[in-house]
């Protein structure tokens, strides 16, 4: 029965902020009505000129899971420290390793002793890319942004990782964890039932099902992120004027790229989101560097991200991390800067 009450608060939320949404959209047509037509034009045409290689990287992450290999993840943390946090690194730039159950996964493998810091170089690397957000970045910002920010993400794991491992014996780093129940709670999930490596996922209908289950919530979540998103991209372009951002992070401006990073680290920009709002911002003046370091920034130190470690770790591994992101983040600008 409590139950039932509770499902029906969350349906009358739901209904609400769904209402909510619908009434502003209804306002802004009524009030704007060509701009809205301009921008659902623009909106649309955003999703199908990337829809060719988006849709090649929701199929990849959606095998990745359906074939059972993200279950075995874990065993690439196990063995010499440098060898763990460059796998770790690499598993975190390239793979969609269980959404948003990647901190169960590493709250367990903290408490099974595994140290501290592949689990960094994981934690710092994975937020960035993935197969699907590396095709959407492509499709968005160009090929050479998509391959910055997915070597950025491996560089900042490992560096992230490397330093982490000078701490190995200060007690901090063995026992990272704090000791709590949620804590204690996350230290006994996992990322999910092991399973057996199966390339063919056609083969059974669990792992058709678990295919097509994440090959839609992929497909969902980038669509719920980049329809707004493109109308926020056509919004900024109607009200900048070229070259209103370069007295402020243009390529000529010293602090453009600290000025990013401390933009984009407190404020929740979804990855997905961000790609768009990043191209209208670069149209408009900021630097290439400038926009790198927002979007890693953005992934690797955001308010929800932050808050999702902080209750489980110790501060000072917590204030470590911080300053990981943000270092890392800089020098990932002050790079692609030079290269690009």
């Amino acid at each position: 029965m409590a139950d039932q009450t509770i499902n029906l608060s969350k349906t009358s939320k739901n209904r609400i902020v769904w209402a909510l949404c619908l009434t502003l959209l209804a306002g802004v047509a009524l009030a704007w009505p060509e701009h809205t037509v301009n921008a659902a034009v623009f909106v649309g045409w955003g999703l199908v000129v990337v829809a060719p290689i988006v849709i090649l990287g929701i199929l990849l992450a959606a095998w990745i899971i359906a074939s059972g290999a993200d279950a075995h993840i874990a065993s690439a943390f196990e063995g010499r420290t440098l060898r763990t946090v460059i796998a770790a690194s690499l598993i975190g730039a390239i793979t969609p390793v269980c959404g948003v159950t990647v901190l169960p996964l590493m709250a367990g493998l903290l408490a099974a002793g595994v140290p501290l810091a592949p689990i960094m170089a994981f934690w710092l690397s994975s937020p960035i890319t993935d197969p699907a957000m590396l095709a959407t970045t492509a499709a968005t910002l160009g090929l050479s942004f998509a391959i910055g920010k997915t070597l950025a993400a491996f560089g900042l794991g490992v560096f992230g990782g490397a330093i982490t491992a000078l701490f190995a014996k200060v007690p901090w780093s063995i026992n990272a964890l704090r000791d709590n129940g949620l804590a204690r709670q996350l230290s006994a999930a996992r990322c999910g039932a092991a399973q057996s490596f199966e390339a063919k996922v056609w083969r059974t209908e669990e792992r058709r099902r678990s295919f097509a289950t994440q090959f839609w919530a992929t497909t969902r979540l980038i669509l719920i992120c980049l329809i707004p998103a493109f109308a926020a991209e056509y919004a900024l372009n109607a009200v900048l004027t070229p070259g209103a951002l370069a007295a402020y992070v243009g390529e000529d401006q010293w602090w453009a790229i600290p000025a990013a990073v401390f933009v984009g680290a407190p404020a929740y920009i979804d990855g997905y989101a961000a790609l768009p709002l990043t191209r209208g911002l670069i149209e408009n003046g900021m630097s290439e560097g400038a926009a790198m370091a927002f979007l890693i920034s953005g992934g690797v130190v955001s308010i929800w991200g932050a808050m999702a470690i902080a209750p489980i770790l110790k501060l000072k591994p917590f204030l470590l991390y911080l300053a990981l992101a943000v270092l890392g983040s800089l020098a990932a600008g002050y790079v692609f800067e030079w290269a690009a």
